[in-house]
């Protein structure tokens, strides 16, 4: 038994994450070309996340997937709240806790006097001390969107029990650490995308150098 499970486990996660990708690429959330990433780099494929949040079905077995495997062997929720960080972990969080049947809750960004951000939790959106939270979002690059969450959910006394997110695009980030605490908490994901970025410019980037028009992906729409 202990050799099958870990395979059985292999096989499901494997599963998953095909079917994840089925649902990107059917909704068009996969997108193919010559693209500006937030960090400034570019590369030869994006991933509109909206593009599959607003197929309602799809994002309803997305977030199956990571409710079942919040229950325990009794079925039971092992979270007590679900909370993601503005503007697509919105959907996801009351999506999840939906299914679950739990409280879900958002972080908004604010920016401070002194012009630097942080998340809080707004609205009468309260965590109790030593509730069992599940942090959820929808791409994970460098991660900032959750460790901006984190120190939220700790300094009201949340205990997070896992980050989760629909797709990895980090290289295979296995945990992160709070900025607050130090603490480290495990990563998970529906699908590992692993994708080439390039530093802009014919010398670094191919689509550059062959001339390959590019765009600006994002909430402000697609520009060259």
């Amino acid at each position: 038994m202990t050799t099958i499970k870990p395979a059985l486990e292999s096989a499901a996660r494997a599963t998953i994450a095909a079917r994840t990708e089925e649902l990107f690429r059917r909704s068009g959330a996969f997108r193919e070309g010559h693209f500006l990433l937030k960090s400034g780099r570019h590369g030869d494929a994006y991933v509109e996340k909206f593009a599959v949040l607003s197929d309602p079905a799809a994002t309803s077995e997305l977030c199956g997937f990571w409710a079942a495997a919040t229950r325990g062997q009794d079925r039971e929720p092992m979270v007590d709240l679900v909370a993601g960080p503005t503007t697509g972990g919105v959907i996801l969080a009351f999506e999840t806790g939906r299914q679950l049947g739990l409280r879900a809750i958002f972080a908004e960004e604010v920016r401070a006097a002194d012009g630097t951000t942080h998340r809080e939790f707004r609205r009468g959106f309260r965590i109790e001390p030593g509730e069992r939270v599940l942090l959820v979002d929808d791409i994970l690059t460098t991660g900032g969107s959750l460790l901006a969450m984190i120190p939220a959910v700790e300094a009201m006394g949340g205990e997070i029990v896992e980050c989760t997110v629909l797709v990895d695009r980090s290289g295979g980030k296995l945990t992160l650490t709070s900025p607050l605490t130090g603490r480290t908490y495990p990563v998970r994901s529906l699908w590992q995308l692993d994708l080439p970025t390039y530093a802009p410019g014919p010398a670094t980037c191919p689509l550059c150098l062959d001339g390959t028009p590019l765009h600006a992906p994002g909430s402000t729409g697609t520009g060259a």
